[in-house]
């Protein structure tokens, strides 16, 4: 361990000496997902490139490449991601979703999420520094107080006030995560106590029922207690829905070990919660989940969402979430299940060709072939036991990376997917506030 530029120390590997030593010493085959620990215990994170063929100077390369030119490309074709000045805090930076020229709570988790997974810290500080300044909402007495408007204009003016929880679960996920990389700084970027913060009203935030500027509107917490399960919105019906896509087992695991000690065994239970109804919310024979459902995994649909029971864009993404729990914590085979099932199912639909939307029983909706949807069917890889798995990584890495008109959605998954198939999306532990180390790990080894 070496001291941080913060202060206090700095993690330099995720695993103590002793655990390496016993890894080295154990056959390839027999370590990490395949010996049940998962590759956070085993500090063994797959690189499904490498296993399909392709070099790691090529794989760093293309990830590297990626990053580049939707980070820093040319900013009318290629790029969402975009410098907006500075402030008393530093650079500020958002990601915009093209199409609609709006910022979302959802772009910008997903490109701190990616930056501190590539270290990247200047492109991360910008990117919260914005979202702390023109998302985040601390009125006294505002509904969505505590939380991140969802959609805002790129001149920092809400588009709607409300949070979207797949936002508030990646941003407190990558600050942990920041912390773990980069120590504690202050401010905004005291990384740990920011996730804290957050983390804390995703659970326990009171009823508010304040106005926004589309009127009265009524919001509490983003988690039911009764099911362990996020919501879609925390407010409107107190009974709700859920979005499959926002179920997140994965980093549930880490809350418990990090999160607030007092909630440490509520996360816990809704990584269980979750993967139960990753079972119950797809189908038994195709495993598509629809956009929306019901806490009991039945589909939902309303008069403003008429689709929202189908596999949509959404839903694309349920399969990167169970995935990647079983790649990191090995603790729900039934997660190998889906993926075979899944991969199956889009094998048979023409693995190049396979359009982007279905009922879920499988009847196509939409005939375009997704870079963002081919990315997602790749990190199902993650979990999947058939020969085929290689095939879905492999049509990711000819998928040309995402630019044009649709760059924002299928950019975002596209660059999760590389970091998820290259081995590069890895849990990093923050060293203070009583986290608890991760599996296997000692924060006492003299070195």
């Amino acid at each position: 361990m070496i001291p941080s530029s913060a202060g206090g120390f700095r993690r330099t590997r995720p695993v103590s000496r002793c655990l390496l030593i016993l890894l080295a010493c154990v056959p390839l085959a027999a370590q990490g997902q395949e010996s049940g620990a998962g590759a956070v215990a085993a500090n063994r994170y797959r690189n499904l490139f490498v296993e399909a063929g392709t070099s790691k100077e090529e794989v760093k390369r293309k990830v590297n490449t990626a990053f580049q030119q939707l980070f820093h490309g040319d900013p009318k074709t290629e790029a969402i991601y975009y410098a907006a000045g500075k402030n008393a805090n530093g650079d500020l930076a958002y990601i915009v979703d093209v199409i609609h020229n709006d910022v979302r709570s959802e772009g910008m988790s997903y490109g701190m999420m990616i930056a501190v997974q590539l270290d990247k810290r200047r492109e991360f500080d910008a990117i919260w520094n914005w979202a702390r300044t023109y998302m985040f909402r601390n009125e006294p007495g505002h509904p969505a107080r505590g939380f991140f408007s969802w959609s805002m204009k790129v001149d920092g003016t809400p588009n709607d006030e409300t949070p979207a929880p797949d936002g508030e679960e990646y941003f407190a996920m990558a600050l942990y995560f920041a912390a773990g990389r980069w120590g504690a700084g202050s401010g905004i970027y005291n990384y740990r106590a920011e996730a804290d913060r957050l983390l804390a009203d995703m659970l326990h935030r009171e009823v508010v029922t304040g106005t926004t500027k589309r009127g009265p509107h009524t919001s509490g917490n983003m988690f039911e207690e009764k099911y362990k399960m996020v919501r879609f919105v925390p407010g409107l019906d107190r009974n709700g829905f859920t979005d499959p896509s926002y179920h997140l087992p994965a980093f549930y695991e880490l809350w418990a070990l990090w999160g607030p000690p007092a909630d440490r065994p509520f996360w816990a239970q809704a990584a269980e919660a979750s993967r139960d109804f990753f079972q119950k919310a797809t189908n038994p024979a195709t495993a598509l989940a629809p956009d929306y459902a019901n806490f009991d995994g039945t589909p939902y649909s309303d008069r403003w969402n008429a689709g929202a029971a189908n596999f949509r864009f959404d839903a694309w993404r349920t399969a990167m979430n169970w995935s990647a729990d079983w790649d990191w914590w090995a603790k729900d085979p039934r997660e190998r299940q889906l993926s075979d099932r899944l991969q199956a199912f889009f094998a048979a639909q023409g693995i190049a060709t396979y359009g982007n939307q279905f009922t879920l029983d499988g009847k196509p909706l939409g005939a375009s072939h997704s870079p963002g949807l081919v990315a997602m069917n790749a990190v199902a890889s993650l979990a999947a036991t058939n020969p085929r798995a290689k095939d879905f990584v492999r049509e990711l890495w000819k998928t040309p990376i995402p630019s044009g008109p649709g760059r924002y959605y299928d950019g975002t998954l596209y660059l999760l997917a590389m970091l998820h198939c290259s081995g590069e999306f890895r849990a990093w532990a923050p060293m203070s506030a009583g986290a608890k180390p991760l599996p296997g790990e000692s924060w006492d080894d003299p070195d």
